[in-house]
């Protein structure tokens, strides 16, 4: 673990030269049977005036992640072709996209579809028993379903929102998670940029006051200047906004955003990334018990989400023993993927591979892989091999996923809305002193499904429960949140 000076000193631009000449090992005659892939949204507006739109350049940059992925799994000539995946035409069964209700996230999967599988122009033309031949409009566009996940209780999309875990639903996370706002490392640091921030106030006093003008509100003020320098001709003040001027305010959001998602002493805090794991677990898994050439089982899962489960997810999978790089943000269209893959033959169409011969691989591309060029491997768990036994994989992971509505009631101490007892058929309160990861120990690394609904919605931090429903189970607590820079907006989520 480096230090918090260190973090503080990571850029962007260093995490993708080291991923760029980062080396890839793909094995020749490898096969992969499937993959999980969690994705962030593409370009957005800014997050001080909502509601928060996905931008021309955001698509843009989605767009070119799904050609991407299409030309490494998909495509007839694929370098990594999923065999049993249909090249042109979708077949539904084989693909699962998943994005919360929120503008930027949802349109970033349906522009991901586009190029992941395109109009296929006369060859999804069909023949009606009449004789008349028809095409789908926009020369045989594919509509290819996204699976939103949604809540009662969610009032507005996370990409308006600004406070990073006030929405997970989850009351020990919410209570870890402000704990940050009481240590010293934040203290000191928001002493110590003091003056930094103060610095910045005529860039920014158009949509800050003074008071919010502090390391407080490290990520917001990012956004709002990052947001700018991409799309604002002109910016008040711009004279002030210096290279190393820009390259502090984005360690210090990074900073700032790490602390509240990650806690290595206390892993609640990082609880979407150990739902995303049981996720990852679960979809892995259904693949690896299918018969190899089977067309109807799912083969392509991705699922777009925020940025603050990335960087839970890498906190829990030790991936900053890989690179100190993955205490950073990650940029616009960055993408996680997970490969199951084997060197066993796959051409007997009765059976599964064994679980002996299963491997796991994960890469990471840090901003739109169609642009930066492509993923890396990384290894997990602070290991050295780069691709992992499926049963090494399992169990690493279940030491921290959150499979089931049981085990994320147990952790987080909720005992009412979903987690009431006499739902979850339990009898009793549940309580949290139970294991916060999957209960399931097959030798295999399965993990049991989670109630419909609950899961997803904790990966993205969608709501569970309202906000004032959280503060009032916790107990009087007093939420601690960054500061509203625009009145009126909703703390419920970061993306």
């Amino acid at each position: 673990m480096v230090s918090s000076s260190l973090r503080a000193g990571l850029a962007t631009s260093a995490m993708l030269l080291a991923l760029a000449s980062a080396p890839n090992s793909v094995v020749a005659d490898e096969s992969v049977l499937g993959i999980y892939v969690f994705h962030r949204h593409g370009d957005r507006t800014s997050k001080s005036w909502p509601p928060t739109m996905l931008t021309a350049l955001g698509a843009d940059e989605v767009y070119a992640s799904g050609n991407y992925f299409r030309d490494r799994y998909v495509a007839a000539n694929a370098s990594s072709r999923i065999s049993a995946v249909a090249t042109d035409i979708a077949v539904l069964a084989q693909v699962a996209v998943t994005a919360p209700v929120d503008n930027v996230l949802q349109s970033s999967a349906n522009v991901f579809t586009q190029s992941l599988y395109p109009p296929a122009g006369t060859a999804a033309q069909q023949t009606l028993a009449n004789g008349t031949v028809t095409e789908a409009p926009f020369s045989g566009y594919q509509y290819i379903p996204v699976n939103i996940v949604s809540s009662a209780a969610s009032a507005s999309g996370s990409e308006d929102s600004e406070w990073l875990q006030g929405g997970s639903g989850c009351n020990n996370a919410i209570i870890s998670s402000n704990n940050y706002f009481l240590s010293s490392e934040y203290l000191t640091t928001l002493n110590s940029t003091s003056a930094f921030y103060t610095s910045l106030l005529p860039v920014i006093n158009t949509t800050f006051t003074s008071a919010q003008d502090s390391f407080k509100n490290a990520y917001t003020i990012y956004d709002y200047v990052h947001v700018a320098e991409i799309h604002n001709a002109t910016i008040p003040s711009s004279d002030l906004l210096t290279n190393d001027t820009l390259h502090q305010l984005q360690t210090r959001a990074d900073q700032h955003e790490w602390g509240l998602a990650y806690n290595e002493s206390d892993t609640i805090r990082a609880i979407s990334g150990a739902v995303l794991a049981g996720q990852i677990l679960q979809s892995l898994n259904t693949t690896a018990q299918a018969v190899p050439t089977a067309t109807s089982t799912t083969r392509l899962n991705f699922q777009f989400g925020a940025y603050g489960t990335f960087m839970s997810f890498f906190g829990l999978a030790n991936l900053t023993a890989a690179s100190p790089n993955f205490y950073g943000i990650v940029d616009y269209a960055s993408a996680i993927v997970f490969e199951l893959v084997t060197n066993a033959s796959i051409a007997d169409a009765t059976k599964a591979v064994d679980p002996s011969e299963l491997s796991v691989r994960f890469l990471f591309a840090n901003g739109s892989a169609g642009i930066v060029g492509g993923l890396t491997e990384y290894p997990l768990f602070g290991q050295t091999e780069l691709v992992l036994p499926w049963t090494t994989f399992a169990s690493e992971m279940n030491k921290f996923a959150i499979s089931n509505t049981v085990s994320w009631c147990n952790a987080c101490g909720n005992n009412t809305g979903v987690c009431d007892p006499s739902l979850l058929g339990t009898g009793s309160s549940t309580s949290n002193n139970n294991a916060t990861s999957s209960s399931n120990n097959n030798s295999g690394g399965g993990v049991s499904r989670p109630v419909a609904g609950v899961i997803g919605a904790l990966v993205t931090l969608g709501v569970i429960l309202g906000l004032e429903a959280i503060v009032m189970l916790i107990g009087g607590l007093r939420l601690v949140k960054k500061n509203v820079a625009v009145a009126g907006k909703a703390a419920s989520n970061g993306a």
